[in-house]
């Protein structure tokens, strides 16, 4: 929450600072059109390398400056080395290409190969046709793209004793540490690690961690493919003798993680590494050191146990030391230690490199308050986290430290466990001497709030420095920000935010603490719009749907968990995933390669659909409307809305949103074709579940039916407009509060929204009492629930135990920004912005920042005595439609009321009346009406004010 409120003040900083020097900030020194900045490749990339595509694409941003609005000229270079720029670009050069495009430009040039460095330069001519300067030199260096670029063998420990088997019949790897040394007797250009694993990893070269990931390769479907990392190790190697040490544990690959490992039958499925370091000289030699029969391993090590349920188990005794240094140090006398047995390469199991960020250690919690209770030491986060503690706690020799984790406590301050199944959460320390230890888990994670110690030296009194919450996710840069003067509100967004960290821990997962972790399509679906307002999660999402797409099954069914690990089960509302989360990501990244690697996956899970149909109504499974509150079904956790009408509306959807990817790809025949069947579709459901009156004929009525129905486009207008009472009937009938699951809930808002109803939107945004978003925010909650009433403060926790950071409610954080603070696209990228922010009575002021592809749009309103103030700025090569409202909604206690107040007829735009305003070039009036007038504007700063 500090840092949320630090972004939040910086943003409030910046756009004072841009007010007054917004624009001279880019001029370029020399007197020149500045250069273009913020170089990336393909989702975000800078200057990365071990980087997967061979084939990549070019964004950059224009600078901003009191003359650059636009461009209409660019020219791309592209060289194997620097000092060929900008003239002799020796693999591509665009030449001038007249074009405004500034993202996701493809590279035409020479094939690119594995390991190869490629450097690259821009320049664009600005609106009157003026040349910039050259950018900066970015850069890029690809990984090893093939299988045929390992010369490395698959090693693990050669052990002779049998593997234990745990109470659940799964195997328990105890983690390796594998060695070897090798001599380097020639002054090093520079050196590469390739290496991925069968489980997690972490690598060490002369004594020094090989980079900061943790948890890496990460989380893929290991039967088809895993994922590679390139470090640069020039730095770490000596002349002389060298050691490489790599400690390995079983991760999700061979752990018990999941319900069901349904794709191996084996139980000889154990981790393995593999290593490839790659040494060139000034002299242009080459020496490559492998994992092969030449390592040695073993067991003996600290990290006893390791698992991402229960926990690990440290050993201090066990520390690999002599005389000559640790274990990963040259000279080391591994004596004891086995050999190793290697495996060849899969080959039909792909090795590619990572593409997307890994994980890392990004922030700490220091503990906030610590208690006693029952003879246990329990620490205050403040805050529900993924990750592990970083503890600095006293100790005796040969005692060991227990440390448990929870995300909540019980009324005596014990760990609230029950909702955490069968994940144990437990981490252990067993100290070799007297005195402070320092330690935090290597290969495990924990979703926790709490954590509780003891086995500590009791002479010592606890104090919160001993124990840290290191925050680990996915390590993507925070992009989006949100702040209102409602603290409550602020609170939701900030459990929102923390609902994303928690569960992009690699891929998005569903809960990050109990026995379960897994990416749920129907959880991802509902949030991936939200997250991708938060955070820079672009290429996060391209990871995920590669692996979406390796795990559709051959009857073209997607299943509801990627990677999959849950078997054959196939879902409408969730396995629809496969269509409408690569449009969400084009639609908010403007990256057509998305649909275009997807679009496959997308038509085929169509034929599927198709065979789940009679008489064009879908008939599949489905777990209906999840956790809708209220519910009086047998099962209540399926909500009440009829399976067949969920399954039915999605089909419609997908079917909607293909039409539109085949539109964007220029497939004219498939957009036809798709568009005809969505229309189709859309009758039939008509026609099925509604009658002419507008009223719900099939099942039970419910919130979330009229929600499908209306928001995804599948009643004509007039049956639409006598669709409306009935849902706000629904509303009426539930006291004014939502009865929606994971489907129905992220269409509340929007839909209401949608049918002029944005009073009633409002009301159930600021409703607090149960169920609601800030119900869980009064109870005390600092992460999104799985459930509405997850934890009270009369009653406690839900008798049926949930996740308490779960983010798929969070899904309503898009119309908060969309609309709260009035930032969207009008056109895929925000090339093309819509400012239209919903005033209210419930606010003073609301606002929000997005730093998009084309660089940072911001919104801020506030009102005030004499009417409204809005402050806006719009980046470089784009343009926005800004809605100034002339009424308020009016904070009203019965819905059924409507009405708005006046905030007056006068406007000014940067001091000038809105008349002389409109004299300028870059900015028009597009329509007024009594609620609002529309102008668009060119890129800048503006500060509008309606008396």
């Amino acid at each position: 929450m500090q840092n949320y409120l630090k972004r939040l003040t910086l943003l409030a900083t910046m756009l004072l600072i841009q007010s007054c020097s917004l624009f001279s900030a880019g001029e370029s020194a020399t007197g020149a059109t500045p250069a273009p900045q913020a170089l990336t490749i393909n989702q975000g990339f800078v200057n990365p390398i071990g980087f997967y595509d061979a084939a990549p694409n070019f964004s950059w941003q224009l600078p901003t400056s009191t003359t650059v609005k636009a461009q209409s000229k660019y020219q791309i270079v592209v060289a194997s080395k620097p000092s060929l720029l900008p003239l002799q670009a020796d693999l591509w050069d665009s030449n001038i290409v007249s074009s405004s495009q500034t993202t996701f430009v493809t590279y035409q040039g020479q094939p690119l190969n594995s390991r190869q460095q490629v450097y690259w330069q821009v320049r664009y001519w600005d609106q009157q046709g003026k040349a910039s300067d050259w950018s900066e030199i970015g850069q890029f260096e690809l990984g090893l793209l093939s299988n045929q670029d390992w010369q490395a063998k698959w090693i693990e420990i050669d052990s002779q004793q049998p593997i234990e088997l745990n109470r659940y019949k799964t195997p328990i790897h105890i983690p390796q540490y594998l060695r070897t040394e090798f001599s380097s007797a020639k002054e090093i250009a520079q050196a590469r690690l390739y290496i991925t694993a069968k489980g997690v990893f972490e690598a060490y070269i002369n004594g020094k961690r090989v980079g900061d990931d943790v948890l890496t390769p990460g989380y893929t479907p290991y039967k088809k493919r895993i994922e590679t990392l390139t470090y640069d190790v020039t730095d770490t190697l000596e002349t002389g003798q060298n050691a490489i040490g790599i400690s390995l544990a079983e991760g999700w690959y061979a752990g018990r993680f999941g319900p069901k490992r349904h794709w191996h039958k084996k139980l000889e499925l154990t981790p393995k590494v593999l290593a490839q370091l790659e040494i060139e000289y000034t002299d242009g030699s080459q020496q490559i050191v492998l994992s092969d029969e030449q390592w040695q391993a073993s067991q003996n090590g600290p990290i006893r146990t390791s698992g991402l349920y229960d926990g690990e188990r440290y050993d201090a005794n066990y520390e690999l030391t002599d005389s000559s240094g640790a274990w990963h140090q040259a000279g080391y006398q591994a004596t004891d230690w086995l050999p190793v047995k290697t495996s060849p390469l899969d080959a039909d199991i792909l090795l590619q490199p990572k593409r997307h960020f890994t994980s890392k250690n990004k922030q700490q919690l220091p503990a906030i308050s610590v208690h006693q209770v029952a003879g246990k030491t329990v620490f205050d986060l403040g805050q529900n986290m993924v990750g592990v503690p970083l503890i600095k706690v006293p100790m005796r020799k040969g005692e060991t430290l227990n440390l448990r984790f929870a995300e909540g406590i019980n009324p005596d301050g014990s760990l609230y466990t029950k909702n955490l199944g069968s994940a144990k959460q437990l981490d252990f320390y067993t100290a070799k001497q007297d005195g402070i230890i320092e330690w935090q888990p290597t290969f495990t994670f924990h979703g926790f709030r709490y954590v509780e110690l003891s086995g500590f030296d009791a002479s010592q009194t606890p104090d919160t420095s001993w124990v840290t919450g290191m925050v680990q996710y996915t390590d993507f840069e925070l992009t989006g920000t949100f702040n209102t003067s409602n603290q409550q509100l602020n609170q939701l967004q900030s459990n929102i935010e923390w609902g994303l960290k928690g569960n992009f821990l690699d891929i998005p997962t569903d809960c990050p603490q109990r026995s379960e972790r897994l990416g749920w399509t129907g959880d991802a679906l509902a949030f991936a719009n939200t997250s991708l307002y938060i955070a820079d999660s672009h290429a996060f999402w391209a990871a995920w749907l590669q692996s979406l797409r390796e795990e559709q099954f051959d009857n073209h069914g997607v299943p509801v968990v990627v990677p999959n690990e849950v078997g054959e089960i196939v879902q409408a509302g969730w396995s629809d995933a496969a269509v409408t989360i690569p449009w969400d990501v084009y639609w908010r990244t403007g990256d057509r390669q998305i649909l275009a690697e997807n679009y496959d996956m997308m038509r085929r899970w169509i034929v599927y659909h198709q065979s789940q149909l009679k008489d064009g109504i879908s008939q599949m499974w489905t777990v209906g409307d999840w956790l809708q509150p209220y519910s009086k079904r047998k099962d209540s956790r399926r909500g009440e809305t009829d399976h067949n009408l969920i399954s039915t509306a999605f089909y419609a959807r997908s079917l909607d949103l293909l039409a539109r990817s085949a539109k964007v790809l220029g497939k004219e025949q498939d957009w036809q074709k798709y568009q005809q069947l969505f229309l189709e579709a859309k009758q039939t459901f008509q026609q099925h579940f509604f009658s002419p009156q507008g009223r719900l004929k099939v099942g039970e009525q419910t919130q979330t039916a009229y929600l499908l129905a209306i928001g995804f486009d599948l009643l004509d207008e007039a049956t639409t407009t006598k669709a409306v009472p009935h849902l706000l009937a629904q509303f009426d009938a539930a006291g004014g509060h939502l009865r929606t699951g994971f489907l129905g809930t992220p269409l509340i808002a929007p839909v209401l929204d949608k049918v002029d109803r944005v009073d009633l939107a409002y009301e159930l945004v600021f409703k607090q009492s149960y169920p609601s978003w800030l119900y869980s925010v009064s109870q005390g909650a600092t992460t999104m629930w799985e459930r509405w009433d997850g934890y009270t403060h009369d009653n406690g926790y839900a008798k049926k135990a949930g996740s308490l950071n779960h983010y798929a409610y969070g899904a309503i954080g898009q119309w908060l920004y969309d609309r709260m603070v009035g930032i969207s696209p009008l056109t895929a990228g925000y090339q093309s912005i819509r400012i239209a922010p919903q005033i209210t009575e419930h606010l003073d002021f609301a606002e929000g920042s997005y730093q998009s592809k084309h660089g940072l749009i911001g919104s801020k309103w506030q009102r005030n005595d004499t009417g409204l103030i809005m402050e806006i700025v719009i980046p470089p090569n784009t343009s926005a439609v800004v809605e100034i409202p002339k009424l308020m909604l009016a904070q009203l206690a019965d819905s059924a009321q409507r009405k708005q107040i006046s905030l007056g007829e006068q406007i000014e735009v940067n001091g000038l009346s809105l008349a002389d305003a409109l004299k300028r070039d870059d900015m028009s009036l597009l329509n007024t009406t009594a609620a609002t007038t529309s102008i668009q504007v060119g890129p800048g700063q503006y500060r509008i004010q309606v008396k």
